[in-house]
């Protein structure tokens, strides 16, 4: 019988006899240097956006439909309820699809189709079998130029959003969200984001059906394809399919938001909250200046990873949070820096005051060789990762073209971090991570968290 296998520690496995084992070389990142694509508009005014990626024998596809309000070129209450019941219903049947039938038909080429609203656009994502793709493009088709919004069908999912509205509504971080749009936006239709549940109870299919007329336009959309297949043959087989959707005017595009300024945050009441939700934002820069890169790692050096000077700060060392980042947010007409952290009551203040004080040492405390080349590979590298799929990439490539921006910006990008010097970081981190430039809000109980709000300062009590 043989002696029992003696477990090494991950330490002694580190370890030879001539010290610790070294850690292999990273392997050198290569962006697609080129992708088989083809970018043009169809006589109805849809863009389309073809790409050919071999990976695996399927096809992704996302139709991205701008959706303000058409009478008012901005979303008001009513419109975002109706275009909630809109996105829920319009894959329900058409004069010659049921339900049934449309997710039937689907299914036997391996695919499915769903759709969603926000304030800014009405969003198709599907896929399926390669040799599915007509199958795919003839159901979108028929939703888009013939829904019919059955009653039934209309009833049974405007209970189901009342109750999920309502649902929501409860959930601190959604309560934080809204706090935060109202405070940044006030009554811009950006900053509505989910309709009221009693707005949503009085929809009626005719309501729907007005509304698809009006806004389900192909001028101003984009539909992105990328699959194993040709781009010129899958451009043929959208103009085949959708040629014919038509419609006057052009798909609405929300207006531009204000500007971003930094002020005091705002303390939100949630009475017997034993967790706050902190949320501070400030003026970013679009993916089309030229300084986007830069700010893009600095951002990443804040808080934009787990590595990060804010997680490494208020997680790691001290504890007041389980969940800490800071992001870009893309938005109508430019863009935000925003930072989420969630703590608890007795800390929160405490959390503040190091996450203002990791912002102020972005200036003053500008970011190293070091820290830029780790940001520098994670961006790099996070970028390929998240579009070596068929579904990353159609993804990443209709949210740029909701931006004006295409294939050539996707190629272009990891050369223009690559060419990021420390200067530039820190020039960047000086001039948007300033403390001052930032404004947000403080959800959780007033009681609990006003006296050392009070005393810290920068924040507006009940």
């Amino acid at each position: 019988m043989s002696a029992p296998t003696k477990h090494r520690s991950a330490e002694e496995i580190g370890r030879t006899a001539l010290g610790p084992r070294p850690f292999p070389e990273l392997g050198e990142q290569r962006a697609a240097a080129d992708l088989d694509s083809v970018d043009t508009t169809l006589a109805n005014g849809l863009r389309v956006i073809a790409v050919r990626r071999s990976s695996v024998p399927l096809v992704e596809l996302r139709l991205r439909i701008p959706f303000a309000d058409p009478a008012t070129s901005s979303t008001g209450s009513a419109h975002a309820a109706r275009a909630e019941v809109l996105a829920n219903t319009v894959l329900t049947g058409t004069a010659t699809r049921s339900r049934v039938d449309v997710d039937t038909e689907l299914a036997l080429v391996g695919g499915e189709l769903d759709a969603v609203v926000d304030p800014e656009r009405l969003a198709f994502s599907g896929n399926a079998l390669v040799t599915g793709l007509d199958t795919l493009l003839d159901v979108l088709r028929d939703a888009l130029t013939g829904a019919t919004y059955p009653n039934e069908e209309v009833e049974r999912e405007r209970g189901r959003l009342v109750e999920r509205i309502r649902l929501a509504r409860s959930q601190p971080n959604v309560i934080a969200r809204e706090a935060l749009q109202r405070h940044l936006y006030g009554d811009h239709p950006f900053a509505k984001e989910m309709p009221e549940a009693d707005e949503v109870a009085v929809v009626t299919r005719d309501d729907v059906r007005a509304l698809h007329a009006a806004a389900v336009l192909p001028r101003g959309a984009v539909l992105v394809v990328v699959g194993d297949l040709a781009p010129d043959a899958a451009v043929r087989a959208v103009e085949g399919a959708l040629g014919g959707w038509t419609g006057e005017g052009t798909a609405v595009a929300l207006s531009p938001l204000p500007v971003v300024r930094g002020g005091d945050l705002l303390l939100v009441h949630r009475q017997g909250a034993v967790q706050s939700q902190i949320r501070l934002a400030a003026r970013g820069l679009e993916r089309t200046d030229e300084r986007y890169p830069a700010l893009q790692l600095a951002n990443l050096v804040y808080g934009g990873f787990f590595s990060s000077r804010l997680v490494e700060n208020i997680r790691e060392d001290k504890g007041y949070t389980y969940h800490a980042r800071s992001h870009p947010e893309f938005t109508p007409g430019g863009a935000t820096l925003l930072v989420d952290a969630d703590t608890a009551s007795e800390v929160t203040a405490a959390a503040l005051l190091e996450t203002r004080y990791e912002l102020a040492r972005m200036g003053l405390v500008p970011p190293t060789e070091a820290e830029v080349d780790t940001t520098r590979r994670y961006a790099i590298g996070s970028l390929l990762t998240s579009t070596s799929s068929q579904g990353g990439l159609a993804s990443f490539l209709v949210n740029l073209a909701g931006l004006g921006l295409g294939v050539d910006w996707f190629l272009g990008h990891p050369e223009r971090l690559a060419a990021v010097t420390v200067e530039q970081v820190a020039e960047v981190a000086l001039e948007f991570f300033a403390p001052s430039a930032f404004t947000g809000v403080v959800v959780g109980d007033a009681e609990q968290l006003s006296p050392k709000l009070r005393a810290l300062g920068g924040v507006t009590l009940p």
